[in-house]
């Protein structure tokens, strides 16, 4: 569908805007588009830094939307959410323009597919992994995952494609009892293969960073058919009930 005017959007997350897995992301951002991506102020490097810090990220966000003049505002990274419970109906009541955040974008991507009982893929330990899972057993979804390989999240860059493939293929023997693969944190990158994944196994895989994309700009009442990225962007199915 062409769309009739641009459309220029802002990407706050805990990674500097030049890092490399977001590469992957920039490739099927619609030509009428424009992310912006900045990096949250005060950051440690930690997973865990962001508890109780939603405030702060409200205050940056506020400023960048008049400055930058967003339109829409992803925020990305998984663990602030699992770790601020709550950050969703908080931010939703400060931030007056649409917002996209990482697990409750997937949780409504993962509806869309009618995914009950998912096989849940992410760098993070597992005391996250709990978490995660926690959240998405709230929207009646179950998760399950295989044991923790890496040493740390930020191992998961060093991983190729052929690697993910492969991690994916072996938890799925272990749990094959699923509806859907949701892969959880742009360091694990799964965008690459993912519309070879779903071809290959016959599920549907989200994956964070797309259903982030896909819900803000269905909310700004945009629709696009990307393809070579998963069945997600290529349908563009319409949100489900919410709230999302």
């Amino acid at each position: 569908m062409v769309q009739t005017s641009r459309l220029k959007l802002g990407f706050l997350g805990s990674s500097a805007p030049s890092s490399p897995h977001h590469a992957s992301f920039k490739k099927f951002i619609p030509e009428d588009v424009d992310l912006i991506f900045m990096r949250e102020s005060g950051g440690s490097g930690s997973l865990y830094d962001s508890k109780g810090k939603i405030d702060s990220i409200i205050t940056q966000a506020k400023a960048l939307i008049v400055e930058e003049h967003w339109q829409g505002l992803i925020i990305s990274g998984g663990p602030k959410e699992a770790l601020n419970p709550g950050m969703w109906e908080q931010v939703s009541a400060a931030i007056n323009i649409p917002i996209a955040l990482a697990l409750r974008s997937s949780v409504a991507a993962l509806r869309t597919f009618s995914a009950r009982r998912i096989l849940l893929m992410t760098p993070v330990d597992d005391g996250l992994k709990q978490l995660y899972r926690d959240y998405l057993a709230h929207f009646g979804i179950e998760a399950v995952f295989p044991p923790q390989v890496l040493r740390a999240h930020t191992d998961a860059q060093k991983l190729t494609s052929t690697d993910v493939e492969a991690m994916t293929r072996q938890a799925l023997s272990e749990f094959s009892n699923v509806e859907a693969i949701y892969f959880q944190g742009a360091l694990l990158d799964p965008i690459p293969i993912l519309e070879k994944l779903e071809g290959d196994l016959n599920l549907p895989v989200v994956a964070s960073n797309p259903a982030m994309l896909w819900l803000i700009l269905s909310k700004l009442g945009r629709r696009y058919t990307i393809a070579g990225y998963g069945k997600l962007v290529a349908s563009w199915p319409n949100i489900p009930p919410g709230p999302f």
